[in-house]
């Protein structure tokens, strides 16, 4: 566990996404195999599982929303996410949400939707499509949640999934390039609070090549 700003990061055991901790709430809780780690490092970070009511998925892949269901039985958090992804999760499309790789069904969910410009807190929602047709970011000026859509180092989320789509990422990699985000935290691996420009500038030119 690890802390930047008001963000908790806990980053991702073995296959499953990081999960960041903002206030009231939880970003993209993982897949379910490892709420335990999940639920330690919060309280290890000073915070009780009663300071959070939500969950916002940054998109309706296993590895980040498959957890959803166990926080929202045990302690009735909301769960948010971009209406196109929620379509996604109640057809029970167990390739799109890839919870066929984790032999996982789609769960049953209640769900609200996120759409472009609504504000959770400090944070602005971004329609950033491209790895899933309702792939979403957040940003509050400096801090930008990125999800699957931009890694650091320049890298960026795969485009061959289900609902997945080359030409949405490249234009959501041009997007994000417009908000002069100082930080980013992806939904894999480290996060970046350094040389981010650069950083974004190698993802622009790498996509514009997909």
């Amino acid at each position: 566990m690890e802390k930047v700003d008001d963000i908790i990061i806990i980053l991702g055991k073995e296959r499953d996404s990081n999960c960041y901790i903002i206030d009231d709430m939880m970003i993209d809780p993982g897949s379910g195999q490892y709420t335990d780690y999940v639920i330690e490092s919060i309280k290890e970070a000073g915070k009780s599982m009663d300071d959070i009511n939500k969950i916002v998925n940054t998109h309706c892949h296993f590895d980040h929303m498959g957890a959803d269901k166990y926080f929202q039985d045990n302690y009735g958090y909301d769960i948010y996410m971009h209406p196109l992804d929620i379509q996604t999760v109640e057809e029970k499309d167990e390739n799109a949400t890839v919870a066929t790789s984790f032999d996982m069904e789609v769960p049953d969910l209640d769900m609200k939707p996120l759409n472009e410009k609504d504000k959770l807190g400090d944070y602005e929602v971004l329609h950033t499509p491209g790895h899933t047709r309702g792939g979403i970011s957040l940003f509050n000026g400096k801090s930008l949640i990125s999800g699957d859509t931009l890694f650091s180092g320049g890298n960026f989320g795969r485009t061959d999934l289900p609902t997945g789509d080359r030409a949405q990422m490249r234009e959501s990699i041009l997007k994000i390039a417009d908000l002069d985000a100082v930080q980013i935290f992806p939904g894999h691996g480290p996060y970046a609070i350094s040389a981010v420009t650069e950083q974004i500038s190698l993802a622009v030119m790498l996509a514009s090549r997909l």
